[in-house]
């Protein structure tokens, strides 16, 4: 039997791999020339249990429309887009209840873990150099109000498996040095020791080159027009460059997963929110951070990747548009600018590399995984902002389902798309 992959990034190759793995003839489907070339590419870079709450949390569609017309707002709902999302906003709205919203993170957090423990096996067999570093995560806060609020938080997470460590601002500087000029700041953190960094266009790219390896079928530079349905079960997919037949197929395209399936009267809840990173060499910077960073008050994280430092942050509802907006990118500069005023000496933004991708967001903010009411078309999508921090652990789990084994773990919900649970 032929399975059809739809998209090369860490989420598409990952679910590439474990059903080759599997026993399953897998053929891999990408437009880019390479792997992890789109959302994949930029990310802040941080593996973590520590970011698993969804954006749909109590009191957001309050804040979302106070910072309406805010150029700086952490995240911005562009005018142009409100037609757009009614229909999502009305659900994502509906999940920002403290139980939807405590049920999501908790959903978030059981596949962190189980990504987590994948992303180590799939690094231990495959031996990809991702720029991995296991020094943790620190975040920040600066008043005393935040940090007990992201406790409780955590504290009902950790129930569920977190691991976090509550810390003073002598020990924030303790932990990450480059901290010290802004210590008198800082009410304290939340240390998360568990959670990793690692590039994952570098480690898609590998992984995909495992995959090649051991008999996926990689097609790049290929572009799919239209998923083939007959007798309500799937047949295969057209693409640009002719027709693969297939007894499978698993959409993986991020946020074009659901213009994609809306042409099989399949209307799935992912919605594009952009997100901005601005990656730069560390150069003669000795003095920057090497744990992660993630600044509540500021909204950012500056993120060592390899020899490279990564700041990220931004949340932008402004449809398909992926080109980095400089304003939204200068922001969030000055923002790290404050937290690590050292940087000031060392950055030099034309010489850094400012890009944008499209978070795939879904109203709970809890990926979809599973199959379709389309016999054979899954779907593994809607990841948000945790697309890295998943990606290993969907691939598991869908291609445990595809083969009707229990995952182990409590799966997301299925936001009326995903009808069935296994083949």
């Amino acid at each position: 039997m032929t399975t059809i992959v739809l998209g090369a990034g860490a989420v598409g190759t990952a679910t590439a791999w474990y059903l080759r793995k599997s026993g399953h003839e897998v053929v891999l489907v990408e437009r880019q020339a390479e792997a992890a070339m789109e959302t994949s590419w930029g990310n802040g870079g941080i593996i973590h249990a520590s970011e698993v709450e969804p954006w749909s949390q109590p009191g957001m569609p309050t804040k979302i429309i106070k910072w309406l017309g805010q150029e700086n707002a952490p995240m911005l709902l562009r005018y142009g887009a409100i037609p757009h999302i009614i229909g999502w906003g009305i659900e994502f709205a509906r999940n920002c209840t403290p139980e939807r919203f405590r049920e999501n993170a908790k959903s978030n957090l059981h596949l962190a873990l189980h990504s987590l423990k994948s992303l180590q096996e799939i690094g231990a067999e495959t031996g990809i150099d991702y720029d991995r570093a296991t020094r943790g995560v620190l975040k920040i806060y600066r008043s005393k109000e935040s940090l007990e609020g992201a406790q409780r938080s955590s504290d009902f997470l950790a129930q569920h498996g977190l691991l976090y460590e509550r810390v003073d601002a002598d020990r924030c500087v303790a932990i990450e040095p480059a901290l010290k000029d802004t210590r008198s700041t800082l009410a304290g953190a939340l240390y998360f020791a568990r959670d990793e960094v690692g590039d994952s266009n570098k480690f898609a790219q590998g992984l995909a080159a495992a995959c090649a390896a051991r008999g996926v079928q990689c097609r790049f530079n290929e572009t799919v027009k239209t998923i083939e349905t007959g007798g309500g079960r799937v047949q295969g997919v057209v693409t640009d460059k002719g027709r693969i037949a297939a007894d499978r197929v698993v959409v993986a395209l991020g946020s074009f997963t659901a213009p994609m399936l809306a042409r099989n009267g399949i209307r799935v809840p992912i919605y594009p929110v952009k997100g901005v990173s601005i990656t730069f060499k560390r150069a003669g910077w000795n003095g920057a951070p090497t744990v992660p960073v993630i600044d509540d008050s500021k909204l950012f994280g500056l993120v060592p990747i390899g020899d490279r430092m990564r700041i990220s942050g931004s949340a932008e509802i402004t449809g398909y548009d992926a080109t980095p907006a400089m304003a939204r990118a200068e922001a969030i500069i000055a923002n790290a600018s404050f937290t690590f005023p050292e940087m000031t000496r060392h950055f030099d933004i034309r010489t850094s590399k400012v890009w944008a991708g499209l978070r795939p967001v879904s109203p709970s903010g809890t990926p979809l995984i599973g199959e379709t009411r389309i016999k054979g078309l899954w779907i593994n999508a809607g990841h948000g902002h945790l697309g890295w921090t998943l990606s290993c652990g969907s691939g598991r789990v869908l291609a445990d389902l595809v083969d009707g084994r229990d995952p182990g773990i409590p799966l997301p919900p299925p936001q009326g798309v995903v009808v069935a649970r296994a083949a």
